[in-house]
């Protein structure tokens, strides 16, 4: 996973080391969230809501819809409802309410959440790139997990003991055996599903969270007390990679006082970054003259980040 405020070079990060590992051998899928993402831009493709698509050997790519899938989402809550208890038709109070709830940002987030799962858990691919959306964004999505399942224990705790009280009740009548309760089982289905993508999340040795980050304060300042949150949701840190560097061999060159004062204050935060956090810093990624776009921009980005 890669992370960071917007705009400082993740989905570039990501889409150079999914084309390194690819190259390699290994299939790999690098996905966005992010409506605002550029992977289509970068691969210079038309991949939005089109699913995994191949963008050359090994190496697939996948920008979500939310929108598609939040309607994807009422479909399948629809049918849960109808499956659950037995009607022919939603009742119009229910359709309304669901209708009412796309609007909302957690449904948004909950379809979307439900897709990452997918997703992760799926294992078709033997690596999977995450391009996560911005900080604050990526701590919510990350957060939903505990979150999901303190609420989810609540709720089974309660219709257990509904599912209790009722088989009294039968017994007490002299009913039959009561049908299995099918919301209890889509909660523990649904429960079961979070803790299995929780647990790939903050799993030491098959996840990495790299935060992305460029030599300036106000970045400096977001990205540690990022790294505090993160830790708190036990996402493995594993190191922090410094883009747009501009290079110092220009520092000998004819070169305008703007761009001689933008080098002194990198130095100045480069060296900040290096003595907070250490052996951490894995690299530092320079200043390209272009866009990272297409592939063999791409090529060089790897390369750039992971040597030839």
């Amino acid at each position: 996973m890669y992370g960071g405020k917007g705009g400082l070079g993740k989905t570039t990060f990501s889409a150079a080391t999914a084309y390194y590992l690819a190259k390699k051998g290994y299939k790999v899928l690098v996905f966005s969230v992010d409506p605002q993402a550029s992977l289509s831009d970068i691969f210079q493709r038309d991949i939005f809501g089109k699913g995994q698509v191949e963008i050359m050997p090994n190496l697939y790519a996948q920008e979500i819809d939310a929108d598609r899938r939040i309607a994807e989402y009422q479909g399948e809550i629809r049918k849960k409802i109808l499956d659950m208890y037995g009607l022919e038709k939603v009742p119009d109070e229910i359709e309304h309410y669901i209708q009412a709830a796309a609007a909302e940002p957690a449904m948004e987030e909950s379809a979307i959440f439900d897709e990452v799962v997918d997703i992760v858990v799926s294992g078709d691919y033997d690596y999977y790139i995450y391009d996560l959306v911005p900080l604050g964004h990526a701590l919510y999505y990350l957060s939903m997990a505990s979150v999901y399942d303190q609420w989810i224990e609540k709720i089974t705790k309660l219709r257990e003991e509904m599912e209790e009280y009722a088989q009294m009740a039968a017994a007490i009548q002299r009913k039959g055996e009561l049908e299995e309760d099918k919301i209890l089982e889509e909660l523990q289905y649904i429960r079961n599903r979070i803790n299995k993508s929780s647990s790939i999340l903050t799993d030491k040795v098959k996840t990495a969270f790299f935060f992305v980050l460029i030599p300036e304060e106000m970045i400096l300042l977001d990205t540690r007390k990022a790294a505090g949150l993160f830790t708190k949701y036990q996402v493995p840190l594993s190191g922090y990679i410094v883009n747009r560097v501009i290079p110092e061999e220009l520092a000998n060159q004819n070169i305008p006082d703007y761009l001689r004062h933008r080098m002194e204050m990198q130095r100045k935060y480069l060296k900040e970054i290096h003595e907070e956090f250490g052996d951490e810093v894995l690299a530092e990624v320079p200043e390209f003259e272009r866009d990272i776009t297409g592939l063999p921009m791409i090529e060089r980005m790897a390369e750039k980040m992971f040597g030839s």
